[in-house]
């Protein structure tokens, strides 16, 4: 049977988030949830990834701020060299 979480989820830290997500999309896949279980594991999970796209939205606010205060730093966007 899937776990509830049982933190508040404006609790959960970001890795947090992902690791409950990640759960819910490995029982989804399975397949072998029953219809209604899977329905409430999915609602959850939308929630989860909601509240993880709000905590990168957080940092990335975070970081903005940071480096405006410096005027050495120059925030730019990542080139992946690979």
């Amino acid at each position: 049977m899937a776990r509830k979480p049982t933190t508040d989820e404006n609790s959960l830290d970001f890795e947090t988030t992902l690791t409950q997500l990640e759960s819910i999309v490995t029982r989804l896949e399975s397949g072998e949830l029953p219809l209604e279980q899977a329905l409430k594991d999915f609602e959850n999970g939308i929630k989860l990834a909601q509240l993880g796209q709000t905590r990168l939205q957080q940092a990335e606010q975070r970081i903005q701020i940071l480096l405006s205060k410096s005027d050495k730093a120059e925030l730019s966007d990542y080139q992946n060299n690979e």
